[in-house]
């Protein structure tokens, strides 16, 4: 696993304001209360635009997905 963890899980609902600082459905790479590893599919790297979540329920933000990784300092791998 690109991780180095032998397994992962989402957070429990019921945690996720308190751990991530956002509530269900606008959970976003950016912006957590707390910085976790953030890893995106390579794939992503053959589009001019990827979308994710703004942090809020319903609202998206576009961006070149190496702008996105500079940003969060995530990791390109093979995920799928």
């Amino acid at each position: 696993m690109v991780s180095g963890n032998k397994k992962v899980e989402l957070i429990p609902t019921k945690n996720l304001l308190a751990v991530t600082g956002y509530i269900r459905g606008g959970c976003s790479p950016i912006g957590m209360k707390k910085k976790f590893p953030t890893y995106i599919d390579e794939t992503a790297q053959l589009f001019d635009k990827i979308y994710f979540s703004a942090g809020i329920r319903g609202m998206q933000v576009g961006v070149h997905p190496d702008a996105l990784q500079s940003l969060t300092s995530s990791i390109f791998a093979d995920l799928t």
